[in-house]
């Protein structure tokens, strides 16, 4: 029963997040929690779905995106970034555990439409973690980006 509040609570407060940002890192289009908050699920995931649109900047042309752990470091326990859209995938891990620096950035190509945004962990172990992520015009202008958190556990 109690794994199964702090699950719920996980998803509650990664959904939040993701939709706000944390406070203290105030982007528009970030959003972070900590994977596997009881620190006992090798394979925690989560998976939200961001879609990209015409804001008035011109048609979508890519989604950049990097990934941050801000844990304590932690020997082989590191944070993984996914991006997915149509045929494509691109893919980051965070390499330096909990020195709060981000991966390099990842680009996928798709256009305008729902991408797949996908965060996991390397190992058991709870990792805090921040996503930055934006949908921009071949300019390289911002374009519409929303986010819908479908799993975290």
């Amino acid at each position: 029963m109690q794994f199964r509040v702090l699950k719920k609570l996980s998803i509650g407060i990664f959904m939040v997040a993701c939709t706000l940002g944390y406070a203290q890192f105030s982007g528009a289009d970030e959003g972070g929690a900590v994977l596997d908050p009881t620190g006992t699920i090798r394979n925690f995931t989560g998976y939200a779905q961001i879609s990209c649109f015409d804001s008035g900047n011109g048609p979508v042309d890519y989604l950049e995106a990097d990934i941050i752990d801000l844990s304590a470091p932690v020997d082989h326990l590191l944070v993984n970034l996914v991006l997915i859209k149509d045929d494509k995938a691109v893919s980051v891990s965070d390499t330096v555990s909990g020195d709060a620096n981000p991966s390099p950035p990842i680009i996928l190509q798709g256009g305008n439409g729902v991408y797949l945004l996908v965060v996991s962990k390397t190992d058991v172990g709870p990792r805090q973690f921040v996503v930055d992520y934006h949908c921009k015009t071949a300019a390289g202008a911002h374009a519409g980006t929303d986010i819908n958190v479908r799993q975290f556990e």
